[in-house]
């Protein structure tokens, strides 16, 4: 059955899924916080805050059930893959996509462009400034539990995206 961005499962395909398989089978009703957002920005460096201040607002907003900790990792992935985007991709992609994804247990961010160079994640070369954007993309995504990759679009680009899970504030 499909979870309906409902499960655990972040990844931008959601796996198999299709109709339920009764008529009297229930769809869950989304979460209030639950939704997905995409903006597109020119690939230039003033919307790397623009992007980082967008996805603050809306986390904020729609009421998402994030710790300061976990929130301060998605700006600073937020941050980091537009900057990749505006440095390596602009040539070829002078405009970004950025999107964010809420399930019930997870969060989702992704930066998209047209340019079709996948990038890897650099090992830590302490005398070089840069380059490591994506190594702390990955660092970030693990140490908050979550899963993060690179994937082609059908159009010859790329989508970077990091999902992180929700881990909702107890209230004593």
């Amino acid at each position: 059955m499909d979870d309906h961005g409902r499960g655990p499962d972040p990844r931008p395909e959601g796996g198999p899924g299709g109709p339920p398989d009764s008529p009297r089978e229930a769809v869950p009703q989304p979460l209030p916080y639950e939704g997905v957002w995409r903006f597109t920005a020119a690939a230039v460096d003033a919307s790397v805050p623009q992007a980082r201040h967008a996805v603050r607002d809306l986390l904020y907003r729609q009421g998402v059930p994030v710790s300061d900790d976990l929130a301060q990792g998605l700006l600073l992935i937020v941050s980091e893959l537009v900057t990749n985007a505006v440095r390596h991709a602009a040539l070829l992609s002078p405009v970004l996509a950025v999107e964010i994804a809420v399930g019930a247990e997870w969060v989702r961010v992704s930066v998209e462009d047209n340019h079709p160079y996948r990038p890897t994640a650099l090992e830590a070369d302490h005398g070089r400034t840069g380059g490591r954007g994506l190594l702390l993309v990955r660092e970030i995504t693990r140490e908050a539990g979550g899963v993060c990759d690179v994937e082609h679009t059908a159009s010859g680009g790329k989508v970077i995206w990091a999902a992180l899970p929700l881990k909702p504030l107890r209230v004593p």
